[in-house]
């Protein structure tokens, strides 16, 4: 079979893969913090000259944060209109970008639909509302977020994130997807679900390709690339979004020569944009990964070293979790 190996050989490749790959993991340390930077691709490369200059407007902000808020409330969709009448990139209400919105390229207006006015006034709201709660005991950037989710004057009241699980909840997911944008400054945790969805995937090596197969009953137990890695992960207790190009958010992004079995590997048609990703496998270690490739193909082992390999994502349960599992409708 080009590009692969015998299903046959299936269970000896993995366990040699995983076994040797592991024990070179078990010396790896947690992750680095307190990073800025932008994960590779993780914004689309014409956005992300703006989210790196305003997402250092003030102490509260970064370009990663900022990066987390606007694809938590727009999917970078510049068109996007929530059922709350909530416009643009950066979900702004009418009557907040009236008192809020700024002219950010200095073209004479504040248009709500641009970018070039939306990012800027989106980073410039926040560091507002972190000058209301600089006095607040606490983590001043979980202040912030909690006071653009309930108003200044909650969290001024409570002393903090207010008790208020919608806030709490918004206030977790945008600090978890942080984690996904921001370009990783040690090494990456090891995922403890690896192994769970590893043997999910092989067990599935030889089934039939099926565009849009979610591996039901109906289609006959088959599965598309991304519909293949959301039930391995499905498996452990993972939720992640249905198409490829979101699951690149589900968690912190390994180098290439840190890829452990269970990272997810990512292809793209553009090599400087996640949303242009249009394929994922589960990487099983030794250059190899179990993926359902294409139409007339069966789910097999394939090489990742291919000119459209984007980059990695170690999954974990809060990064999922912090997904949206909708945008917004343009």
């Amino acid at each position: 079979m080009a590009g692969g190996i015998g299903v046959g050989a299936a269970m000896c490749f993995v366990a040699l893969l995983v076994v040797g790959t592991y024990s070179a993991a078990a010396g790896l340390g947690g992750g680095g913090g307190g990073a800025v930077g932008l994960a590779k691709g993780a914004v689309p490369a014409k956005y992300q000259p703006l989210v790196e200059k305003w997402g250092n407007l003030c102490p509260a902000i970064n370009p990663a944060l900022l990066a987390a808020q606007l694809y938590q409330e727009s999917g970078w969709n510049p068109r996007a209109v929530s059922p709350a009448a909530a416009q643009g990139i950066a979900q702004f209400i009418p009557g907040t970008w009236a008192g809020h919105g700024i002219d950010g390229d200095n073209d004479g207006d504040r248009d709500i639909w641009d970018p070039a006015d939306a990012i800027p006034s989106a980073a410039s709201y926040d560091c507002e509302l972190a000058g209301y709660v600089k006095n607040v005991p606490g983590d001043q950037t979980d202040n912030m977020l909690a006071a653009y989710n309930a108003g200044a004057y909650r969290v001024i009241q409570s002393g903090g994130v207010p008790r208020i699980a919608e806030t709490q909840n918004y206030v977790k997911i945008i600090r978890s997807l942080e984690k996904s944008f921001a370009k990783p400054v040690g090494r990456v945790q090891p995922s403890q679900q690896a192994a769970g969805a590893i043997y999910f995937a092989q067990k599935k090596l030889g089934t039939k390709y099926l565009w849009g197969g979610n591996g039901t009953p109906e289609q006959g137990g088959r599965f598309d690339c991304s519909g293949l890695t959301q039930a391995a992960y499905r498996t452990v207790d993972i939720e992640l979004p249905r198409v490829a190009n979101d699951q690149y958010n589900a968690g912190p992004h390994p180098s290439r020569d840190e890829l452990l079995p269970g990272d997810l590997v990512f292809f793209s048609d553009d090599l400087a944009n996640s949303r242009a990703i249009h394929h994922v496998g589960l990487y099983v270690g030794g250059g190899y990964m179990i993926n359902a490739p294409y139409t007339g193909a069966v789910i097999r082992f394939d090489k990742i070293d291919t000119p459209d390999y984007f980059g990695a994502t170690r999954v974990t349960k809060d990064g999922a979790a912090a997904l949206p599992t909708t945008q917004p409708a343009a």
